[in-house]
């Protein structure tokens, strides 16, 4: 295969990584690229399963190095990005890429990547319900809440340049959606 790759972003709560995750389980010939980030782990987040922890001093020392194919700093001192080590094993492997990557860097991908990838703007179905999915998670306070949403607006207003824009108002809908497009990509 070649150096295919699969690109899904959207707003934090969209429901990006549950469509990622529910997509990974079709049994696609394509495998999750695991992200770089400089945060702590939360929970029971495992280095080498759901981040590389790389540590904000480890994050800079990253870029320095020109190892990442993109990266972001996403909330002040937190970076999140993709190990070039990362894709390439993959693509050795046989497989697509599929990232499960913040706006801008699902952006840089494509820039960098253009035809061999295909972007997917994941959008929720209006603000008041990408709030609710937020204030669901139980994960973060009012107040981060907040940010998030006014971080949205401003993503939301940067999905035409994505190729495809995947509503999720309805989950199932829009896992077969987006398995769709991908097969048609991944044969074309």
């Amino acid at each position: 295969m070649e150096t295919k790759a699969i690109i899904f972003s959207a707003p934090s709560g969209a429901g990006k990584t549950t469509i990622v995750r529910a997509l990974l389980e079709q049994n696609l010939p394509m495998e999750f690229s695991i992200s770089a980030t400089s945060r702590e782990p939360r929970g029971a987040e495992e280095h080498g399963k759901d981040y590389y922890f790389l540590g904000i001093n480890g994050f800079k020392l990253a870029i320095d190095n020109d190892e990442l194919l993109e990266w972001e700093e996403v909330y002040p001192n937190q970076f999140y990005g993709t190990l070039n080590r990362e894709t390439n094993r993959i693509w050795k492997s046989g497989k697509a890429v599929i990232f499960d990557v913040d706006v801008y860097g699902g952006i840089e991908i494509k820039k960098k990547l253009g035809e061999n990838a295909l972007s997917i703007f994941v959008k929720p179905p209006n603000m008041e319900a990408l709030e609710q999915r937020l204030t669901n998670r139980g994960t973060e306070t009012q107040e981060k809440i907040k940010v998030r949403l006014a971080k949205a607006e401003q993503e939301l207003a940067l999905s035409p340049e994505f190729d495809f824009i995947l509503t999720n108002d309805d989950l199932e809908s829009a896992i077969y959606q987006a398995a769709e497009r991908i097969k048609a990509f991944l044969t074309k």
